[in-house]
C-alpha cells in the first residue's frame, strides 16, 4: 500500500517529542513521516504493517522506524469494540535526524549513529538486554527536565547503535510515494474488509468487487500498491494473527490454525514455516521463553 504523509505537530520550545498514549487502539493510518519513531507498546496486541513486512506485536515490544518508513499498528478486533477495559498504552519517542543540528551528525565521533539512522530505515525489533534499558530511559525521559530529556536521548542513541540485539523487520524493502486521496481511501476500504474477514474464505472475485475493479485489473493494482499478490498479502495477515494467538497460548496449534482462516493443517504448516522460518510450536516456545 502506497502510504499517507503524516504531519507530527512540531513545538519550537523542544527539538524532539516524546509522548504517552493510552487510547483505545493504535488507529488504522498507514502512513510515513520524516522523523524516525522510538515505538514501546506497552499493552497491545494485532498486527504491524512496516515497509512491505507483515507480522504480529504484542505487549513489551520495541521498534525503532527508521525517516519516512511507512507503518501502522492494526489493533485485534477486540480494541474496536468500545469497550473501556481495553486499552492500549505506549510511549512514543519522534525526532529528527538533525535534531540535534544539521552539522552533529557529519562528526567523526557520530558516524556510529548515522549507521544506527541508517539501519533504522528498514525498521528494527529491540529485544534482549537493550529493550530493557532503552525502555528505562524511555520511561525517565517522559518525567525529566528539557535538559535531561535531550541527555537522555543521546543515551538511548548510543545503546541502539553498539547493539548487536536486534532484527531487521523489512530487509528488502524499497521506499514508496505519496498515494493521492483516490487511492488512500480505495486501499483503505479493501485493507479494512480484508482485516475484518481474513477468517473467512475470502475470494479474489469479492475484494476486486469492493475496490470497483474487474479480477485482472485488481491483481495487478494490488501487486503494484503492496508489493505482493493478494493471496501472499491475505496468507501473511493469517499468520500474523496465528503469532498472536500463539503467544496469548490459550489454545492448541491446530484449532489456533482453523480459527485464523486455514482450513488445511498441512498448507498451514507449510506458510507458517515459510514466512517465519520456523514452525508453530518452535515460534510459541521461543515468544513464552
Amino acid at each position: 500500500m502506497k502510504p499517507h504523509f503524516h504531519k507530527i505537530p512540531n513545538s519550537s520550545q523542544r527539538s524532539f517529542s516524546i509522548r504517552y498514549d493510552k487510547s483505545p487502539n493504535f488507529g488504522t493510518l498507514w502512513h510515513f513521516h520524516p522523523e524516525l519513531e522510538l515505538h514501546h507498546i506497552i499493552n497491545g496486541q494485532g498486527t504491524q504493517f512496516i515497509g512491505d513486512t507483515i507480522r504480529s506485536f504484542s505487549d513489551g515490544d520495541l521498534i525503532l522506524l527508521g525517516e519516512n518508513l511507512p507503518h501502522t499498528w492494526r489493533c485485534s478486533e477486540e480494541y474496536f469494540q468500545g469497550n473501556p477495559k481495553i486499552k492500549v498504552e505506549a510511549y512514543v519517542l519522534q525526532f529528527l535526524p538533525t535534531c540535534f543540528g544539521k552539522d552533529f551528525i557529519e562528526l567523526p565521533e557520530t558516524q556510529t549513529i548515522n549507521s544506527l539512522f541508517e539501519k533504522a530505515k528498514k525498521g528494527m525489533f529491540i529485544y534482549g538486554e537493550t529493550k530493557n534499558k532503552v525502555t528505562d530511559i524511555l520511561k525517565d525521559t517522559f518525567i525529566s527536565n528539557e535538559l535531561d530529556r535531550l541527555i537522555n536521548l543521546l543515551r538511548i542513541l548510543k545503546i541502539l547503535a553498539f547493539t548487536s540485539e536486534y532484527e531487521t523487520i523489512s530487509p528488502g524493502y524499497a521506499n514508496s510515494q505519496l498515494a493521492n486521496d483516490t487511492e488512500m481511501q480505495r486501499l483503505e476500504k479493501i485493507y479494512t474488509y480484508i482485516m475484518s474477514h481474513f477468517r473467512e474464505d475470502i475470494s479474489l472475485e469479492k475484494v476486486a468487487s469492493i475496490a470497483n475493479m474487474s479480477v485482472s485489473t485488481f491483481s495487478r493494482y494490488f501487486k503494484k500498491m503492496t508489493n505482493k499478490t493478494f493471496l501472499e498479502f491475505l496468507i501473511e495477515i493469517r499468520i500474523s494473527n496465528v503469532c498472536s494467538e500463539l503467544i496469548e497460548d490459550r489454545l492448541p496449534i491446530e484449532i489456533i490454525c482453523y480459527d485464523c482462516g486455514f482450513n488445511n493443517i498441512s498448507n498451514f504448516y507449510r506458510h507458517f514455516n515459510k514466512i517465519t522460518g520456523m514452525t508453530p510450536f518452535a515460534y510459541k516456545r521461543k515468544y513464552l521463553n
